[in-house]
């Protein structure tokens, strides 16, 4: 703690008013625990919608790949792939 500022050392050093300084930090302090824990909030939600995201491509890739397997065989049979059963 030798390295900490007071109140009127901040003010003076940024030209406000040491009442400011207070009350920014009385709004920090008592805002502290929401700031923190939005942001964890936030990269946990960041976090699995990437997961969700890389599933779904990878599904997506899956399902054209059998897509184009099927339009194949049913080429090879002579099946038109326009056809609704």
């Amino acid at each position: 703690m030798e390295n900490q500022k007071t109140i009127q050392q901040i003010a003076k050093d940024n030209d406000i008013a040491p009442t400011q300084v207070s009350a920014w930090k009385k709004e920090l302090e008592s805002h502290i625990s929401e700031i923190f824990e939005r942001k964890n909030t936030t990269n946990e939600s960041a976090v699995n919608f990437e997961k969700k995201s890389a599933r779904l491509e990878r599904k997506i890739g899956q399902l054209l790949i059998e897509k184009e397997f099927l339009e194949g065989k049913c080429e090879e049979l002579g099946i038109g792939t326009s056809e609704k059963p």
